[in-house]
């Protein structure tokens, strides 16, 4: 039989392979997370995050320096306080952490986009991403008010972007107009707008000390079951002046990547989290798979429909796009 179509013909070699490649990764794509901490002469790594480290901000110039010459341009900050309080105050402190660190940054270097992530979980001594009431449920609108302040607080630092990761309803709409009230309408906004309440996040929470003291947060995460209410969230968040809206985790969630990047015109952010990071990390460390994985892994959220990948592989696919490797 002769057959006129046959696809391993764009197969037989590296070079046709890449000249058809559909998807590629770009180092422009990736956004890399970095947690600063109180203190001096601190780089210390972190266990549940084995190549990403605890960093004081006079170490901060030494880990950008390298993340920069290997073409990484875009940051996200998370910032772990010494203190805590009922109403996280450090987070909107003008020597807050983050406030600290992003000052620090601009002093050195004119090309790295800082975003910050907007929350209150690492700053508040019960956990949680809000202010309680004293029955213990977060009240949605009172803390609308704190992360406004939170926002305007990194804004003044210098912050590029900011991205609220609280998921408390309103809340895009209350930050820009903050924002805009105080002078920063050009600062976008980057929306956790899809953020599942996922077993996924345990390393995170050891590396931000962010776990919640008590309870869970499924009253304001989303159900990892749903995909319709992405999509209304994600809706929501447009409505209220979102610029770049994101899904989080991403890989158990490809499928609404997708949807989202074909039902709205706007960037997609999608979060590689620390679970789905040492999954990978760990089994490419005992041997049950290659490094390929990792590249692979990447690809499939930029295949599903990602602009933006927030990785703490970010120097790991850096290296290999270079052909450091």
């Amino acid at each position: 039989m002769r057959m006129k179509k046959r696809p391993r013909r764009l197969r037989n070699n590296k070079m046709i392979r890449s000249l058809v490649r559909e998807t590629k990764l770009h180092i422009e794509d990736l956004v890399y997370p970095l947690f600063v901490v109180e203190g001096e002469n601190v780089k210390k790594e972190i266990n549940s995050l084995p190549g990403n480290y605890h960093l004081s901000v006079d170490r901060l110039k030494e880990e950008i320096e390298e993340i920069r010459n290997l073409g990484i341009r875009h940051i996200l900050l998370f910032g772990i306080p010494n203190n805590k309080n009922h109403l996280g105050e450090e987070a909107y402190s003008k020597d807050g952490i983050v406030q600290k660190a992003i000052r620090k940054i601009k002093e050195n270097f004119d090309d790295i986009y800082i975003i910050t992530d907007i929350c209150m979980c690492q700053y508040t001594d019960h956990g949680h991403c809000g202010i309680l009431t004293s029955e213990g449920r977060i009240d949605n609108d009172e803390t609308l008010k704190y992360l406004g302040k939170i926002a305007v607080s990194h804004a003044e630092a210098g912050a590029h972007m900011v991205a609220p990761s609280d998921m408390m309803d309103g809340r895009v709409g209350y930050i820009r107009e903050s924002l805009d009230k105080e002078g920063y309408e050009h600062i976008p906004i980057m929306a956790y707008s899809a953020k599942y309440a996922s077993s996924f996040y345990g390393p995170f929470r050891e590396a931000a000390d962010s776990a919640p003291s008590f309870g869970d947060r499924k009253t304001y995460q989303m159900d990892p079951a749903n995909g319709e209410e992405a999509i209304r969230e994600v809706d929501l968040d447009i409505e209220e002046g979102a610029d770049v809206v994101m899904v989080k985790p991403a890989l158990p969630y490809l499928d609404v990547i997708r949807r989202i990047k074909y039902n709205f015109n706007i960037p997609v952010a999608a979060y590689n989290v620390s679970g789905e990071y040492s999954m990978l990390v760990n089994a490419v460390k005992n041997g049950i798979l290659s490094e390929e994985a990792i590249m692979e892994a990447l690809l499939s959220i930029k295949r599903a429909g990602a602009d933006i990948i927030i990785t703490y592989f970010a120097k790991e696919v850096a290296k290999k796009l270079r052909g450091d490797f």
